[in-house]
């Protein structure tokens, strides 16, 4: 028997000058603490497409030469549900930063600073990733009757 798989996508862009990183103070509905920008893949544009676009709604900035450091999965095989995070890196940016952007305020950020401040485990659990040489895969298989993250399974190339 076959069944449906749902996939949704989203991208993630990290923004580096020197030693510091752009990050969002999110603090809206459940989702709360300093992420970088990104968003939900509109069809049909590209991955790439949607972590500009992001970018820009989000923080005002044009961003150029991003760079594909990895995957994050959440993979629920009750629900039959995959959600796909495909991240970048670039430190390729012009224009002027927004002051109250839809995600939340824009801060620039020392990255050996970043872990100390609130940040989603998914975020936290990938954020060093981004500025190691490779690539990443993080796969987060989701315990569908404890409503929780389950199995994690990060993989370095």
């Amino acid at each position: 028997m076959c069944s449906t798989i749902n996939y949704k996508f989203w991208t993630v862009c990290m923004i580096q000058t020197g030693n510091k990183v752009l990050l969002l103070d999110r603090q809206h509905d459940s989702f709360k603490g300093f992420i970088p920008p990104g968003g939900k893949v509109e069809f049909p544009e590209s991955f790439v497409e949607s972590a500009i676009r992001e970018v820009k709604e989000e923080t005002g900035l044009e961003v150029s030469n991003l760079k594909y450091k990895g995957l994050y999965e959440y993979v629920n095989p009750v629900a039959n549900d995959r959600y796909m995070i495909f991240n970048y890196i670039t430190n390729d940016y012009k224009g002027q930063l927004i002051e109250d952007g839809p995600e939340g305020q824009v801060v620039w950020v020392d990255k050996e600073e970043a872990l100390k401040l609130p940040m989603q485990i998914s975020i936290k659990r990938r954020f060093p990733l981004f500025f190691e040489e490779g690539t990443f895969e993080i796969q987060v298989e989701w315990d569908h009757e404890n409503n929780r993250e389950g199995k994690v399974t990060i993989t370095k190339t």
